[in-house]
């Protein structure tokens, strides 16, 4: 007998050594029963939803004119611009997306204190789309034993036949699913027929394979293993939550102890594991709060179906607060099973504190950030000029000794519409302003012509006259003046001079 095997005789039985335990346990496959019920028909409502606007938003169109694309939805990569329906972002305006984003975190902060996680069980497009991947799978293969008999099952042509025309239609909804996803990108109509007949680029087709295959992997084999181990959200998303949040949670004190129906001495818990074979992690809730739990609600629906048939109230399994189960717990701690346990641990519930300390600093940052963003759009130039200064050299000494610095204007004009505008430069210095291909309308004065929807390029040289004795740097500033005189945009730089290389 060597060490090992010595060892592991003195091992409790049913235990393994720690040393010889293995690092990767094998995945036990989940096979979730279909259940109907109120909850059900949410989470079928919300799919629908989620997969109606996901499927058919880049086919909405939306005028914007001739020279503009017309798709309501589209991310023109080629053209830098993000159109969603009368709103049109510039890449400097990124800032935008930027803000859309932190609302959503914050929001789903919001939602994760009132309702715990409500948005992995309802609204994750894991969930959106495993849910569609099972309901096709049971449409074809049956409900939860026929699929476990089918897996068991020997390779005969039905099962071939079964397994393939379930992965085909896999495939199908994940071509749908990557397919539609290139049409964020591109016109929807254009690219769809590019696609079918071969006329795509290679990165469309890249993209295309690449979430296709994406979604088949996660949503048809993955599945709750991206939830269990793949996704951070289930790590952090504890720390949200508090005594008031509505989680999903088993009645232990109306429960306790589980048994047969006709034991003496039980709880409304009949072990029928209803609970835990609808459940898409395959975990029981009656362990309490677990991190595989997406709080997807539907083991209140099989559990309120068994109790209906057995005539007990329902709610075994709700949507209830930590608060509510610890009073109910202590109010019916010397209690025996029965149904004054029943009225007396529901008696002492409270209806859920929504507003809180938690919850309105999450709505106090919602409506900051909304009031930045909303007055950041209000305050949106459809006019902007940036002015680039040469750095190489800083400034050119001519032959009769006076200076010249080299600047580029680029002039954005956001609008469908050309425009023409007056530019002009100002300085405590006596400086002189000429602009190639601009006509000049005065001193320091020059008519310039913007492209609609575009950014228009003039080259402009300010000259210092020789003899002039000015700071080595020297403010200067360029405005846009409108039709009217009004200034449009203003933009500050620097004209340099001798020994102007050591200073900005």
């Amino acid at each position: 007998m060597n060490d090992v095997t010595a060892k592991r005789k003195l091992q409790p039985a049913g235990k393994i050594p720690a040393a010889d335990q293995p690092l990767y346990a094998n995945r036990q496959k989940v096979y979730p029963k279909a259940v109907s019920g109120p909850v059900r028909r949410a989470k079928w409502a919300v799919l629908a939803l989620c997969l109606a606007v996901y499927y058919l938003v880049p086919w909405l169109r939306w005028d914007r004119g001739p020279t503009a694309p017309d798709q309501a939805v589209l991310v023109d990569m080629e053209h830098g611009r993000l159109y969603f329906f009368f709103f049109e972002i510039w890449p400097q305006e990124v800032y935008f997306l930027t803000g859309l984003l932190i609302l959503g975190a914050i929001g789903l902060f919001a939602a994760t204190s009132l309702f715990g996680r409500v948005w992995c069980g309802f609204a994750c497009p894991q969930t959106v789309w495993t849910d569609l991947f099972m309901w096709v799978e049971s449409k074809i293969q049956g409900d939860r034993n026929e699929r476990m008999r089918l897996d068991k099952a020997p390779w005969t042509a039905e099962k071939w036949r079964k397994k393939a025309l379930t992965h085909a239609a896999w495939v199908a909804i994940a071509a749908a699913t990557g397919g539609a996803w290139i049409m964020y990108f591109n016109d929807a109509p254009t690219v769809t027929v590019e696609i079918l007949t071969g006329q795509a680029s290679a990165q469309v087709y890249f993209f295309f394979g690449l979430f296709t295959f994406t979604t088949y992997l996660l949503a048809g084999w993955a599945r709750e293993q991206v939830c269990t181990y793949m996704c951070p959200w289930p790590r952090f998303q504890a720390a949200m939550l508090d005594e008031n949040s509505l989680v999903v949670s088993y009645r232990a004190w109306r429960g306790e102890p589980r048994g047969k129906l006709k034991e003496e001495g039980r709880g409304d818990c009949v072990d029928c594991r209803a609970c835990v074979n609808v459940c898409p992690t395959g975990i029981d809730i009656r362990d309490g709060q677990q991190l595989e739990c997406i709080g997807c609600g539907l083991c209140i629906d099989a559990c309120d179906d068994i109790m209906k048939k057995l005539d007990r109230p329902t709610g075994l399994i709700a949507f209830e607060t930590l608060k509510n189960i610890a009073a109910s717990e202590v109010a019916t701690k010397a209690i025996p099973p029965c149904a004054a346990r029943t009225q007396a641990g529901m008696g002492v519930r409270h209806v859920p504190k929504f507003i809180r300390a938690r919850t309105l600093i999450y709505a106090g940052v919602l409506t900051a950030v909304m009031a930045v963003m909303l007055g950041a759009w209000l305050l949106r130039q459809e006019v902007t000029l940036a002015v680039l200064r040469d750095r190489a050299p800083l400034f050119v000494t001519l032959a009769d000794g006076g200076i010249r610095n080299a600047y580029t204007l680029k002039i954005a004009n956001k609008a469908r519409e050309a425009g023409e505008l007056t530019l002009v430069m100002e300085s405590a210095a006596p400086l002189r302003l000429t602009i190639q291909e601009a006509e000049e309308i005065g001193p320091n004065r020059f008519r310039v012509t913007t492209r609609g929807d575009g950014i228009t390029q003039w080259r402009a040289l300010a000259t210092r006259s020789p003899g002039a004795r000015q700071p080595e740097s020297t403010p200067v500033t360029f405005r846009l003046l409108d039709a009217r005189g009004r200034t449009v945009v203003r933009t500050s730089s620097v004209f340099l001079g001798p020994h102007g290389e050591t200073r900005r």
